[in-house]
């Protein structure tokens, strides 16, 4: 395997190891869990303009449940692994770049969030508020988990590489034989147990071509996430939200 197949794989491997981490530890799992609803539901309150878009909506859900939401995605990151060896074999190299996006996003989200769980564990804990079967979090211990885990690296990593799997994803949609290439895939996708990555993959362009061009909506995101990361970074609180708890 080539060094990009590597690459992808120890991306995956890197997102299975958080998974067995959070699921030997049930308290970090739980903190785990409330770290990423509330990810969600800021998710949604800063992007409830576009969400509501008739013609931004489909792909600020993608984003939202695909590639920032609070999902398990274990079934499609299996395919995602069970294919990689012939992906890079076969696939064009700007295919095969975007997946390598796409898996060190999701090894990095992974592993902040673990991060941040682990943080707002060891925060409620210094307030007498840690127990077995709770854990929850707030504007402002939000913040404080932010600045203790990462970095402004870290976070424009992050935001630059879901800007550069939803670019790639707008060139594809200027690409007939790609759109036509998924559809033909879709049975032997099914038949080869590979049904959740096909209809990821078809969401994905789907999405992106029904906006007749994706720029406006990647520089917006661009500009509010990057704008939130510095205002955490300079000691802001959270966007004022509900406070989540999973008990």
């Amino acid at each position: 395997m080539n060094a990009a197949g590597a690459d992808i794989l120890a991306s995956l491997q890197s997102v299975v190891a958080q998974r067995l981490r959070r699921r030997a530890d049930p308290e970090l799992g739980r903190c785990a869990r409330v770290v990423k609803a509330y990810q969600h539901a800021r998710f949604m309150n800063t992007y409830a303009d576009m969400l509501a878009d008739p013609r931004y909506g489909g792909a600020a859900l993608f984003f939202l449940e695909d590639l920032y939401g609070p999902g398990d995605f274990t079934s499609r990151d299996d395919q995602f692994a069970r294919i990689v060896p012939g992906l890079v074999r076969m696939f064009p190299k700007n295919i095969v770049d975007t997946v390598q996006d796409l898996g060190r996003l999701h090894a990095l989200s992974e592993g902040l969030d673990t991060a941040m769980a682990e943080a707002l564990r060891k925060l409620m804990a210094g307030r007498g508020d840690s127990g077995p079967e709770s854990c929850a979090i707030d504007r402002a211990s939000y913040g404080q988990c932010w600045r203790a885990v990462a970095g402004p690296a870290d976070r424009e990593r992050q935001i630059s590489l879901m800007l550069a799997v939803g670019e790639a994803l707008e060139a594809y949609t200027r690409n007939s034989l790609v759109r036509a290439s998924l559809r033909l895939m879709r049975g032997p996708a099914q038949a080869a147990g590979l049904g959740a990555l096909q209809a990821f993959l078809e969401r994905g362009f789907d999405t992106f071509r029904a906006m007749h061009g994706a720029g406006e909506f990647l520089s917006t995101i661009a500009r509010r996430e990057r704008a939130l990361a510095a205002a955490l970074f300079a000691g802001a609180d959270a966007p004022d939200l509900p406070d989540v708890v999973v008990r």
